[in-house]
């Protein structure tokens, strides 16, 4: 669940070496990659005439495109162009805090080019933030609240806590929407920006004021920001024969660890098996497809990817299965979004295991994910829509349960789990060949 920026006579004097490389770098690979905005970051080493103050708006301003600029900007893009270094230029002549940053002033335009895109997930992540995410995925720790976030949408929203952090703590939901911080307003401020500001040293604290649907009015929640680890995998051999696990995060090392987990229980011989992914945001591809592959037979499709031009592309179980046949459930919810819904839509297709729990998320996009030189961070982007074994879509629809079944204010506040208790009551149906516990309330298909 998931979900982030001195042109004129001076100019030679203000741009170091070090910063007319990496831009070059990235606009060598920007290009490599047949971007749609190649050469966006060219002209960077030339000096363009300055402005001297504000110009008549009717009047005909002389071009502050340089022919050095045009030079150095593919042919093809010098006339599209063209505008953008006029608005660099006057940002370096006219804004009122001087000197401006010029590394801030390339990443923001990286960002503003991702925020074009309507399909799918789109981002830049920046050093930091590529740091951060990479460390939110295998384990490691950060300090902070503890939430997959989406930062797609008006506001930073909440894709899921992690389990035992101060986010699930303080009750943050899937779906929550964080509208102020510290009560400061959030509306127009990017997502992204949000949840930098949301981050923090442990032991401090940040007030969100939250806007969740079906509550009257916006509320406030104190959180106490801590060091943040995500365990990878949990499980435990539970007294009535049924291995539990529970998968976090799909992880670089998610398959192998569940595995080694499973293993370790298989030894006591047991009767079924509950995989849990509430509130798990997803993760590597790989992983998604060795996971799968732990539960399935040899050269069973897992999931398909359908790009803009029809293709499908076909990913297929590795056959290294370990419980191919004993009774499994997957539990899932609004929290389990893009490899979790891989691993789970794949097992219902195939009727390997019941969905039990709610909706989940709907995150069915594939971003190619590629790591810009020179340490510069990242960018992801949409390239593919992902659809299970049977070709249906995840994306923005998510995958209905075969139990449908809610965890009420009352639940959590007793610290019940009643989606835990109808996977076990579903396994020992399955295991007994007794009707299966039925769906309550109805299954709501997401808008």
């Amino acid at each position: 669940m998931v979900s982030l920026p001195l042109f004129g006579q001076k100019l030679e004097a203000i741009l170091n070496n070090t910063l007319k490389n990496v831009l070059l770098i990235l606009v060598v690979i920007v290009l490599a990659l047949g971007s749609f905005a190649g050469g966006f970051v060219t002209g960077h080493l030339v000096q363009i005439p300055g402005i001297s103050g504000l110009q008549d708006p009717n009047a005909s301003a002389p071009s502050t495109t340089s022919p050095e600029q045009q030079s150095v900007t593919p042919a093809e893009f010098q006339t599209l162009f063209a505008p953008f270094w006029e608005a660099w230029t006057l940002v370096h002549e006219n804004y009122v805090e001087q000197p401006v940053d010029d590394l801030t002033l390339m990443r923001g335009a990286i960002n503003g080019m991702m925020d074009t895109l309507k399909v799918g997930r789109n981002y830049y992540y920046d050093p930091k933030t590529l740091e951060e995410q990479n460390s939110f995925l295998n384990g490691k720790d950060y300090e902070g609240i503890g939430a997959y976030v989406d930062v797609d949408s008006e506001y930073l929203t909440v894709i899921s806590p992690i389990k035992g952090s101060p986010a699930e703590k303080a009750g943050l939901r899937s779906g929550d929407q964080i509208i102020a911080i510290n009560g400061e307003d959030m509306t127009g401020v990017s997502p992204e920006d949000a949840r930098q500001k949301v981050l923090g040293p442990g032991g401090t604290e940040v007030i969100l004021t939250i806007f969740r649907e079906g509550t009257d009015a916006p509320f406030d929640v104190k959180i106490i920001r801590a060091k943040i680890i995500t365990p990878l995998v949990e499980f435990e051999m539970r007294s009535d024969g049924i291995a539990y696990v529970r998968l976090n995060t799909f992880g670089e090392t998610a398959d192998a660890e569940m595995r080694k987990a499973i293993e370790e229980m298989l030894a006591q011989n047991p009767k079924g098996l509950i995989l849990d992914l509430r509130n798990n945001g997803g993760g590597y591809l790989d992983q998604g497809i060795a996971v799968s592959s732990a539960f399935m037979p040899k050269d069973q499709v897992v999931v398909l990817e359908k790009f803009g031009d029809g293709e499908l592309k076909t990913y297929k179980s590795l056959g290294n299965g370990i419980v191919t046949d004993i009774p499994m459930v997957v539990l899932v919810n609004e929290g389990s979004a893009s490899a979790s819904e891989i691993v789970a839509g794949a097992l219902q297709d195939y009727g390997r295991a019941q969905l039990v729990g709610t909706t989940t998320f709907g995150k069915g996009s594939v971003q190619s994910f590629i790591v810009l030189d020179n340490e510069q961070g990242a960018v992801g982007i949409t390239v593919a829509l992902w659809l299970t074994p049977k070709e249906r879509s995840i994306d923005k629809t998510g995958l209905i349960p075969d139990i449908y079944v809610e965890i009420t204010q009352a639940d959590f506040d007793a610290d019940r789990d009643p989606q835990l208790d109808a996977a076990v009551e579903t396994v020992l149906a399955l295991l007994n060949k007794t009707p299966v516990p039925t769906s309550m309330p109805t299954p709501v298909t997401k808008p």
